[in-house]
Parts: C-alpha cells; sequence; structure tokens
C-alpha cells in the first residue's frame, strides 16, 4: 500500500508541474496586455511602462513563472493587478463559498443517486427501473443554469422559500448560510445525481452477473441480501471515479451557477479577474483549481486501493 500511495504522490507531483506551466503559457499568450488594459488607450507609453514595472510585467516570462510558482510554494499566490490585494486573501475569502456548495451539492448527488441506482438494479426491466432511467435521462438532458432559473422562478420568486441570489456570509449563522447554498446545490447535485444514479446502475448490474454472487446466491442469500452484502462493495470503483470528478467539476465548473445566484465564490472571481485581465488572479484561481481536480484524482486512488485489494498486489 505504501509504495502504491508513493507511486500515485509522484504522479501527483509532476501533474502539477506540468499543469502549472501549461496555465502559464496558456494565459500569457492571451492577447492584450493588462497595464494598457488598466490605463485605457489614451494613456502615454511612459505610463505603461512605469505601471509594468510596478506589476513585474517588465521582466521575461521565464522570470515572472519562477517568481510566481515560487510564490505558490510559500502560499503566496501573488498582489491582483487590479484591487491591489494579495490573491491569496481574494481566494480565502471566496473559497468558503465555493468549496461548501461543491461539498453540499456531493452531498445531495450521492444521497439522491445512490438509492436511485440501487433501487433500479435490483428491478432491471420492471417499471421502477424504467421510471428511474427516463428521470435520470431527463436530467442529463437538462443545463444545470436553466434548472437554476427554473428553482428561481418557483421557489424565490413565486413560494419565497428561499432567496433569489447573494450570500449573507457564515457569519450570520450556519443555516442562515446553508439556505443560501441550498437552491444551487440543487441546480448543480440534479444532473450529476442522474449521471452517478447510471453509472451506479450499471456497474451493479455487472457485478450482479459475476461468478461470486451466484455463488452466494446458491448459499441460499436471496437477491436483495447478495447485492448488499457482496455486490455493492466491488459496484464502488466505477462510482468512486465518478464522485472525484463531479467533485472536482462542482468546485470547479460552477462559475455559471455562481453566476446566476450572484454568489461570491471562485468562479465569479475568474470571471471578474478575466475581464478585468487581471492575469495573476486568473493563473492562481486556475492553478489551484487544478491542484483540486489532481488531488481528489488522487484520494480517489488511495480510496480504489482500500476497496480493491488486487490494486495493492500489483504493485
Amino acid at each position: 500500500m505504501l509504495r502504491y500511495s508513493l507511486k500515485r504522490l509522484l504522479s501527483l507531483i509532476v501533474s502539477l508541474a506540468i499543469a502549472s506551466v501549461v496555465i502559464f503559457l496558456v494565459i500569457e499568450v492571451a492577447p492584450g496586455d493588462p497595464a494598457s488594459f488598466m490605463l485605457g488607450i489614451n494613456a502615454q507609453p511612459d505610463t505603461v511602462a512605469a505601471l509594468r514595472a510596478e506589476l513585474g510585467l517588465d521582466v521575461s516570462k521565464t522570470q515572472r513563472y519562477l517568481s510566481w510558482v515560487g510564490g505558490m510554494l510559500q502560499g503566496d499566490f501573488g498582489t491582483s493587478y487590479t484591487y491591489r490585494t494579495p490573491v491569496t486573501q481574494m481566494i480565502a475569502d471566496r473559497v468558503w463559498v465555493s468549496l461548501p456548495l461543491a461539498l453540499y451539492a456531493l452531498t445531495l448527488s450521492t444521497l439522491i443517486a445512490f438509492p436511485a441506482g440501487i433501487y433500479a438494479a435490483s428491478r432491471r426491466g420492471k417499471p421502477g427501473d424504467i421510471t428511474v432511467m427516463g428521470a435520470t435521462q431527463l436530467g442529463i438532458a437538462v443545463p444545470n443554469f436553466w434548472f437554476a432559473m427554473l428553482l428561481v422562478l418557483v421557489f424565490a420568486i413565486n413560494l419565497r422559500w428561499f432567496s433569489a441570489g447573494g450570500f449573507p456570509g457564515w457569519d450570520e449563522g450556519f443555516f442562515v448560510a446553508l439556505k443560501a447554498l441550498t437552491l444551487p446545490a440543487i441546480a448543480l447535485a440534479l444532473p450529476q445525481s442522474a449521471i452517478l444514479a447510471r453509472v451506479m446502475r450499471s456497474s451493479l448490474l455487472d457485478i450482479l452477473s459475476e461468478d461470486f454472487m451466484r455463488t452466494a446466491r446458491a448459499k441460499g442469500l436471496s437477491r436483495r441480501q447478495a447485492l448488499w452484502r457482496h455486490g455493492l462493495r466491488n459496484a464502488l470503483v466505477p462510482v468512486l471515479t465518478i464522485m472525484g470528478l463531479q467533485f472536482s467539476f462542482l468546485l470547479a465548473g460552477g462559475i455559471i451557477i455562481e453566476q446566476v445566484f450572484f454568489l461570491p465564490g471562485l468562479g465569479r472571481l475568474i470571471f471578474q479577474a478575466i475581464s478585468a485581465r487581471d492575469l495573476i488572479v486568473v493563473e492562481s484561481v486556475v492553478m489551484l483549481l487544478v491542484f483540486s481536480v489532481i488531488l481528489v484524482n488522487f484520494l480517489v486512488d488511495l480510496a480504489y486501493a482500500a476497496v480493491d485489494p488486487r490494486l495493492r498486489s500489483r504493485t
């Protein structure tokens, strides 16, 4: 297990190094100069040059990359060009919206998908299975931003059970803040739960046809008992993959939902930074999100080894 973990950790480090180079190069080659953008089209060349020097844009790209990476290794993501505020502080303020939202949505997705997938697999070909699969197909087809606007229309405008947007902050109370995240979390969770339910059903159906499941049935276990005692754990490997990818998507891909509900999260921060040509913020936030994706995949790999001993025996 230790050797397997070390190999996964080395892969994580290499992936982060490659990702940092790609992110820096992609963002740096984008057209437009931050200093010229901030000063406007009528700015004098010497004024632009002075601002570029102040922002550290007058050095080579290699120096800027090394300075950026070196700062991140020490927990310093640089200073925003636009707001003249440490990027670390800006991220810290926003992550306490995006991270709870992603966890909330993933929890809802799991609570919906697991029972639905297990129910559909245990009733393969029956009306219950057809109903669940039809509902999941609809959940996959409906865009989450359209569903988010529908939730606002029904539960915020008509019923007035929730606010239409905004975030009061955790200082106002846990349940007050959680209530503000409920509609965004539902909008994010339902499409993901549809995908997860289908994967759970498919994985369980594959496991039910295995020899060890037939042996369990031959020993006197009912279909339901064999499913719960032996099938569910073995079916979790592909499900864990989807859950890891979903958490990464929910954390990094909630920009549209955050725009719909006016949530001050990382998604809106990236959107605002791109609009203001604030490259250091874009680079740092994207790198943080990439790190979260790679870290989640690393944890999923470790979960694989815990669930499936065959992986540990191969290393």
